[in-house]
């Protein structure tokens, strides 16, 4: 993957985990998706090598399965959104 479609991946991701903030969900789930907005916004801000990448991507991805659902149907549609980016840009 080159490095344009590395960053726009990471934005989607980025841009998904930042929407289930936006929206009412419970606290358990909010603590799990807040942790790991914070570290898809270092990615999509930071200039880091892949192997990085690779990690904190898979540490996103870590996270996002302590969550089962959300509460709310929008959130959960982006956390699943969410977990599709992290598993693609873990395969590619």
């Amino acid at each position: 993957m080159d490095e344009h479609a590395l960053e726009e991946r990471l934005a989607r991701l980025r841009y998904h985990l930042e929407a289930t903030g936006e929206l009412p969900i419970d606290r358990r789930s909010n603590r799990w998706l807040g942790e790991a907005e914070s570290i898809a916004r270092d990615l999509a801000t930071s200039d880091l090598d892949r192997e990085t990448v690779a990690r904190r991507v898979s540490k996103i991805s870590g996270l996002l399965a302590e969550v089962e659902e959300t509460g709310h149907d929008e959130a959960d549609q982006h956390l699943a959104a969410a977990r599709r980016e992290c598993t693609d840009l873990l395969e590619s």
